[in-house]
């Protein structure tokens, strides 16, 4: 793993993990806002409190969920709002990640709705909010939590973990339960979560109203000189694309084929089409797509080549979705949130 900070942990995935359809548990990126975290859970005593605009209030330890549920399991990317942040120009301050920040696993847990049916969340419910174990440093530091409207989190989808890739969650990804939301960026899927509250009103916290929002505008784009005014809370993935293959600094020969790799995802309309360039964009050529293994997982996909001579080549990749939606050319927000602008990483031939 690649070391960002210790303090809260951030920690990034090396590309090549990604040449594979799920990510490894013990490689699977690290997003902590507090530094605070859980280093151990004793789960005699823990409990999922659900509780607020509810006729029935629960206390749910882990083995009521896994064994008082139906399980269901989903494949589905998360990814860090701010993943790929370092190539923002200007540059943003924050983490500075690279193309690491994101993951693929099987997770499986009980829908968050089945969660709330047993609750009997009351009639003029609005939002669900989410809150785990982690604790601010200070009094002044507000505490982290995210929320999703009551339909939001009763589709059916959005659910509560207690596995990942059929293991028991990491401690460092949200032991022992996690909140997943499909489609959705890595601030909503709260680990360690211990407390899901039903809401009559829109839930206000720090980490709506002031973090985690971007320009009301396609790609969340903006311009440095014109910050935009209207912002909403960061919601779905935009279409994205990454190289796996080659990575950064990899040396190819002259004459020789080879397969380069890569990962594309969306929000969960599927990805399509892949177009790969070797020439800098001057000219494309669609690359395979593996098989589809779930609307909310990545697509990987390979294009065959052979360098015909030495020299600095520009690799070119955009994915497109089943909606017609694609990467851009360029993008830029204050936040470095979103990243979706064209693939390239360049290679040395010799």
């Amino acid at each position: 793993m690649i070391l960002l900070t210790d303090r809260p942990p951030q920690l990034e995935t090396p590309l090549h993990y990604f040449r594979q359809d799920l990510t490894p548990n013990e490689a699977f990126f690290v997003r902590w806002h507090l530094e605070g975290i859980p280093a151990s859970v004793d789960l005699r005593t823990f409990r999922l409190n659900v509780s607020g605009h509810v006729r029935n209030p629960l206390q749910l330890s882990v083995d009521d969920l896994r064994s008082q549920f139906e399980p269901v399991s989903i494949i589905a990317v998360n990814q860090c709002s701010g993943n790929s942040r370092s190539f923002f120009e200007p540059r943003i301050p924050g983490g500075q990640w690279k193309n690491g920040a994101v993951g693929n696993a099987k997770w499986t847990g009980v829908p968050v709705k089945s969660i709330l049916d047993r609750a009997q969340a009351s009639p003029g419910a609005v939002d669900v909010s989410f809150a785990g174990l982690d604790a601010p440093p200070l009094p002044s530091v507000a505490a982290f939590a995210k929320a999703l409207s009551i339909d939001h989190a009763r589709d059916g989808e959005v659910m509560i973990a207690y596995a990942m890739n059929d293991r028991p969650l990491p401690m460092v990804n949200g032991f022992p339960l996690r909140l997943v939301v499909p489609g959705w960026y890595g601030t909503y899927w709260v680990k360690a979560l211990s407390n899901v509250t039903v809401l009559p009103q829109v839930f206000s916290n720090f980490w709506t109203d002031k973090a985690y929002r971007i320009p009301n505008a396609p790609n969340g784009t903006e311009s440095p000189k014109h910050l935009a005014t209207d912002t909403v809370p960061i919601n779905r993935f935009n279409v994205r694309s990454i190289f796996v293959r080659p990575e950064p600094n990899e040396i190819w020969r002259p004459g020789r084929p080879n397969e380069i790799q890569g990962v594309a995802f969306d929000s969960g309309h599927g990805i399509t089409r892949v177009d790969v360039s070797t020439d800098g964009g001057a000219t494309w050529k669609q690359a395979r797509l593996d098989a589809e293994i779930g609307k909310y997982s990545w697509r990987r996909w390979r294009a065959n080549w052979t360098p015909e001579r030495r020299g600095q080549y520009r690799l070119m990749a955009r994915a497109a979705n089943a909606i017609g939606e694609t990467q851009s050319a360029e993008q830029w927000n204050r936040s470095g949130f979103m990243w979706n602008v064209i693939e390239r990483v360049d290679l040395k031939v010799e």
